[in-house]
């Protein structure tokens, strides 16, 4: 064996996650909790593979079922540029601490601060995918290029209860409605994204 490094699994279970973004990973399972192998985290759980089975860190039979309805755990943002003249996709995540299906188009609601100018206050991505064993949603809007509804230096944020089923539905275990709130401090963690020229 080579020399310990934090890719082996030995020297580095219990000591990771250790950000803000990989605290995100962690969720429950119906092993109990578990970290999702995400691009990366799976780097610290000794497996070279993004796509593996996620690591038991805990485990506590049928613990997501215990919890009962899945809540939101975080936003955020996938896009990190957002060029107003080339145009974007504007990509954001909402988390959930356990696995839900997703059925319909629910959407998440971005604010706008129009500090450039644009014609939208508020802008509506649409469910695109779960990823990540179903607790992280992803969610889009197409922006076009010099779209007159945002404008360089439009500052776009999330703020409470950003989440609406839009006639689809959001489930958690055993088919239970999961929580579609979330309080103002899970938007303010996610940070703001600046439209640039």
């Amino acid at each position: 064996m080579s020399d310990p490094s934090s890719a082996h699994k030995p020297y580095t279970t219990g000591a990771r996650p250790f950000s803000a973004a990989q605290k995100l990973n962690v969720v429950a399972s119906t092993s109990g909790w578990v970290r999702e192998q995400d691009t990366d985290s799976y780097q610290y759980s000794g497996n070279d593979n993004p796509a593996t089975t996620p690591e038991v860190l805990v485990a506590i039979r049928n613990l997501s079922v215990r919890l009962g309805a899945a809540t939101i755990s975080g936003i955020t943002w996938v896009t990190t540029v957002a060029d107003f003249s080339a145009g974007f996709n504007l990509d954001a995540q909402l988390i959930y601490n356990q696995a839900v299906v997703v059925t319909g188009n629910p959407t998440i609601t971005v604010t706008n601060s129009q500090a450039g100018g644009g014609s939208a206050a508020t802008l509506v991505l649409a469910y695109l995918s779960s990823e990540a064993g179903g607790t992280d949603l992803t969610f889009r809007l197409v922006i076009g290029a010099s779209s007159g509804t945002i404008a360089a230096g439009n500052v776009f944020s999330f703020g409470a209860n950003v989440t609406a089923l839009a006639g689809g539905t959001i489930k958690g275990p055993g088919t239970t409605n999961a929580i579609i709130t979330n309080t103002a401090a899970i938007g303010t963690t996610a940070g703001t994204l600046t439209v640039t020229a």
